[in-house]
């Protein structure tokens, strides 16, 4: 038999060294293609390429890694994340990780492989009815029975008495240990007598995990360990300019280092800055234009390539309740400021586990399996500008991280916003004043001001998808150009021209789906074009 080479090498992977093989065979005839990078054999040539693609991708560094040999990196001298034990006593350099608890039960909830099997079987592969589960379970104790004698107690001798106890065990599964629960939260001002309007007798969900659970299982996943940073660093090229690429290799981070390391109790531990973002967003696809407002996580420890290229790097840890009102009580001034003390509270819900970690260091497992004393603060908050506004609890208009004015936004006189700016000055001037010359709010408290070190108009981070991108090159863009067209054109002409600007899109729209609507036809056959 003609044997062939190794697989062909996808060839996003050309830069990757080849590597030795001492075993070879037909792919062709057995229908087996391994893919090279990890365990998984494909069905088909084209099959491995897209795994390969997907799951092993090649990916460009955001940092200066041509010639890593002439930079200089400077690390923090006091949080220098050292490996410890489950006690937190230091351990020696070159110490091994601490194993995982060997006693833990791989299977849980089920007692053991043989249950989970049995599960797996009835429930995901076949699909069985509940009638033919009570079936399978009582051949499982008829065969007890008969292997043990008839001293066995009926009730355990099988895992589940029926179907049901089976379906109950299975959804008691968590996944990744930090579930979704729901915080039921209701206005407590004061209300009119007679009629209180809807949103005042209303009661909003909020859907939220375990913000710490959820960083504690981020950080332990082992796919991040050539790609987290457990120091604070600064690093320099050859030329002795400073290099960014990553969180930890920034101003705030250094600083925030600094502030932390003020406390000896906290010199060894590891600093995660948690990097946060949120969007309000309308899915209109078989919800009905449903308002969605996600509220995501990620640890600032991991490299920008691993917060980009794994799903896992950014996780959505909450959905903030959206109250829904009509138009004419959505201007009265009690919603407007409920609205926004609901936000905040909300996202002060989800910092809470964290609250006690950012004073003092906790033991997690990092992803080298090393245990670090870890200490959190609340890194930077990426959102767009309407979203600002709210996170900042200033005036439509003004910019939430300093005091220019908005007839004036480079002002390079303006100072920074800080807390302590706001307090003193709802201390000091009305709400007019402060409304009028600020642009600061008196209706509420941004959720940063009971948090350690944290300030909300130093963390917020623009959002560049919307604001950069979809901002410049859609909302602009597409002013600029009307604006143009009716500056050049007589109106009749210049409305002429954008109508069939927006004809000449839908025509596009069209035969864009049109395209699809064939290759569905050649693919399939016309029995498979979807119906409207």
């Amino acid at each position: 038999m003609t044997r062939n080479r190794a697989p062909p090498r996808c060839p996003s992977q050309k830069n990757e060294p080849e590597r030795e093989t001492s075993v070879t065979y037909d792919s062709e005839k057995y229908q087996s293609f391994p893919c090279e990078y990890c365990d998984l054999v494909c069905k088909t040539r084209k099959g491995r390429k897209q795994h390969v693609r997907s799951e092993h991708p090649v990916l460009s560094s955001d940092s200066d890694e041509e010639d890593l040999s002439k930079t200089t990196i400077y690390r923090h001298s006091k949080l220098t994340g050292e490996n410890v034990n489950e006690d937190g006593v230091p351990l020696p350099l070159g110490s091994a990780p601490q194993s995982v608890d060997a006693n833990k039960n791989a299977w849980h909830p089920f007692t053991n492989r043989l249950e989970f099997d049995f599960a797996h079987y009835h429930y995901v592969e076949l699909e069985t009815s509940a009638a033919k589960i009570n079936t399978a379970l009582d051949h499982w104790r008829a065969a007890t029975i008969v292997a043990l004698g008839s001293d066995v107690d009926e009730r355990n001798s099988a895992p589940w008495s029926t179907a049901e106890d089976l379906y109950a065990m299975i959804d008691s599964i968590q996944t990744g240990g930090a579930p979704f629960k729901t915080v039921y939260l209701r206005y407590n001002g004061p209300k009119p007598p007679i009629n209180p309007p809807a949103w005042m007798t209303a009661t909003y969900e909020l859907c939220l995990r375990d913000a710490r659970l959820v960083l504690e299982q981020q950080l332990q996943n082992p796919e991040f360990k050539s790609q987290f940073e457990t120091t604070p660093y600064r690093q320099f090229n050859s030329a002795g300019d400073r290099v960014y690429s990553n969180l930890m290799s920034g101003d705030w981070v250094w600083r925030e280092a600094d502030t932390i390391a003020a406390d000896p109790a906290t010199h060894g531990s590891m600093l995660v800055p948690v990097v946060s973002g949120l969007d309000k967003t309308t899915v209109s696809v078989a919800t009905g234009h449903q308002e969605y407002h996600p509220f995501y996580l990620s640890a600032g420890n991991l490299t920008n390539m691993a917060r980009r290229s794994h799903g896992n790097g950014v996780v959505p840890v909450a959905f903030l309740p959206i109250p829904k009102v009509s138009k004419r009580q959505k201007k009265r001034k009690e919603f407007k400021t409920f609205a926004r003390q609901l936000y905040h509270i909300c996202i002060q819900l989800i910092f809470e586990p964290l609250r006690s970690g950012m004073t003092t260091p906790e033991i997690m497992r990092c992803p080298d399996g090393h245990l670090r004393r870890s200490i959190f603060s609340i890194g930077p908050v990426i959102a767009d500008y309407p979203e600002q506004v709210w996170l900042a609890g200033v005036v439509q208009g003004w910019c939430p991280k300093d005091f220019a004015h908005p007839d004036n936004l480079d002002d390079p006189t303006a100072t920074r916003r800080t807390h302590e700016k706001t307090d003193f000055l709802l201390e000091s001037y009305d709400r007019a004043k402060t409304w009028a010359s600020f642009g600061v709010r008196d209706d509420v408290v941004p959720f940063t001001h009971s948090f350690p070190r944290a300030d909300i108009h130093e963390l917020l981070t623009p959002d560049l998808l919307h604001q950069v991108i979809k901002g410049t090159f859609k909302d602009h863009l597409v002013s600029w150009v009307n604006d143009y067209i009716y500056a050049t054109h007589p109106s009749n002409k210049a409305l002429e021209i954008v109508q069939d600007i927006d004809r000449r899109r839908l025509s596009h729209r069209i035969l864009a789906f049109v395209g699809f609507q064939m290759v569905v036809i050649l693919l399939n056959g016309p029995g498979m074009i979807p119906k409207p």
